[in-house]
């Protein structure tokens, strides 16, 4: 396959992807979205909703409108903004809850930073295509928000999650297989993508000085100079806890700390990113399998590969070896890339139901009993691979 067919068929993909969550996730009986919809796209009315899955819609329907201007996908993400704004932003404490109940009450209502981080990233991208001020307004509002109560002032970077009304919580992890740390990669990593999407839309001094800072926690604490892997947790001092390797945030984090220091315009800070990108995107090729696709993780203490390959680092994986190769022009990671999108239309699509499935096993059956559409299972890490990868490629053909 060469460059042209592969952006067609990611073209395409990306048309079949807005039409699922068009057609199926709207809530038409108590408003938003629905909570959850299996494999099956049977819909269960009465799931909670949570405040991830709505900022990746509207962030995934606001970045489609921008690229497509198809009416359709305006009317989405302004179906998005809505509910977010009436049920999902703290009016008395400010900040985000993690989730609402179908009916749009608090349901979990802690502060998640990476959940508000999400929240500022849709509404800037709504913001490009709406020039709704009160969006930009509130998304500079969460900027500070962030900035007030979670940077660490004595060593850098963010602490995780608050109780409501800002207080500690004991319990900070983002969800059950994650270690219970003040700081951890995958938050900084939200957050790094939220303040370039906000730079965009607002070049405030001050925020690109928190940019810069951010940046260069990944190039000094989480990037594991010895490795090429992220660290994923860490204690306040970034010292870090456990060695899990994440072969798909490593191959996003590739990407997206490039993105962040061209938005600087930090020609230094570009060029050590650049050398990064390329080393990090070496690195995941210890979980490259020779089907094209990419493990989940890898726990190095246990010499143990987890054998399943979920739909999102399979996304991230297209765009971040179609990065190494406009980095570094070595041909073999364009092969990689467009080997994941061939091993992604063989075994990760569902041709039934539509959109994708979660992942498949090593045996390649389908992983049983995981969602279509949930508070993980969202249409953010593959529309925004193929939004990505087909500004890229226009670039050049």
């Amino acid at each position: 396959m060469n460059v042209h067919y592969f952006k067609q068929e990611i073209k395409k993909e990306l048309g079949e992807i807005l039409r699922y969550w068009i057609r199926y996730s709207p809530d038409l009986l108590y408003g938003g979205f629905a909570g959850r919809i299996d494999n099956k796209n049977n819909v269960y009315i009465e799931e909670p909703k949570g405040s991830v899955l709505n900022a990746r819609i509207l962030w995934t329907f606001s970045a489609a409108y921008n690229a497509t201007s198809n009416p359709e996908h305006l009317k989405m993400a302004d179906r998005a903004y809505a509910y977010i704004n009436e049920y999902f932003i703290d009016k008395e404490y400010d900040g985000v809850y993690w989730s609402v109940d179908y009916k749009g009450a608090p349901h979990d209502t802690k502060k998640q930073i990476y959940a508000i981080a999400f929240v500022l990233y849709a509404f800037c991208e709504y913001y490009k295509s709406t020039n709704n001020e009160d969006a930009k307004a509130t998304a500079i509002r969460l900027y500070h928000v962030i900035q007030k109560y979670s940077y660490d002032e004595v060593t850098g970077g963010y602490f995780e999650a608050f109780t409501r009304n800002w207080q500690p919580l004991e319990d900070l992890r983002l969800s059950a297989k994650d270690a219970n740390e003040k700081k951890t990669m995958n938050t900084h990593l939200h957050v790094l993508e939220a303040f370039t999407n906000l730079l965009s839309i607002w070049p405030s001094e001050a925020l690109a000085k928190h940019q810069h800072a951010l940046v260069n926690d990944f190039l000094i604490h989480i990037i594991n100079l010895k490795t090429g892997h992220l660290d994923l947790f860490f204690d306040e001092n970034w010292n870090p806890k456990g060695d899990t390797v994440s072969f798909g945030h490593d191959i996003e984090a590739s990407w997206l700390l490039l993105e962040a220091a061209e938005t600087l315009k930090d020609e230094q800070l570009i060029s050590k990113c650049r050398t990064s990108a390329v080393k990090m995107a070496d690195a995941v090729l210890e979980g490259l399998d020779t089907d094209g696709g990419l493990w989940y993780e890898y726990e190095p203490s246990e010499h143990e590969m987890i054998r399943q390959k979920h739909w999102w680092p399979q996304a991230e994986a297209m765009v971040g070896w179609l990065n190494a190769w406009q980095v570094s022009k070595d041909e073999k990671y364009l092969k990689y890339s467009l080997n994941s999108w061939h091993f992604i239309k063989q075994h990760i699509l569902d041709k039934e139901n539509g959109e994708w499935f979660w992942g498949i096993n090593d045996d390649y059956s389908i992983m049983k009993g995981e969602d279509k559409v949930g508070i993980w299972k969202c249409p953010y890490h593959n529309s925004r691979a193929c939004l990505e990868i087909l500004k890229r490629l226009m670039k050049i053909s």
